[in-house]
């Protein structure tokens, strides 16, 4: 490494990269749905997989609703 720099120097202090209530719960959301969804596929269950679907594509919007709740990162 030729700059003068240290590994994390630089960075902004209390970068917090989205660890909020909100995220983790979209994020969660979507890996359960993603799973449902997949597992009702393998298992040849239609219901399952629609329904892991449909929670995979809402889950932005949960992430969304709790973050306008105040559970979301600060506005900058």
């Amino acid at each position: 490494m030729s700059s003068s720099q240290s590994h994390g120097e630089g960075l902004t202090s209390g970068a917090d990269h989205g660890n909020t209530p909100a995220a983790w719960t979209a994020v969660l959301l979507c890996i359960v749905g993603f799973l449902a969804g997949g597992a009702g596929l393998v298992a040849s269950a239609p219901a399952l997989a629609i329904a892991g679907g449909a929670l995979a594509l809402i889950s932005p919007l949960v992430g969304k609703v709790l973050a306008a709740m105040g559970l979301g990162a600060p506005a900058k």
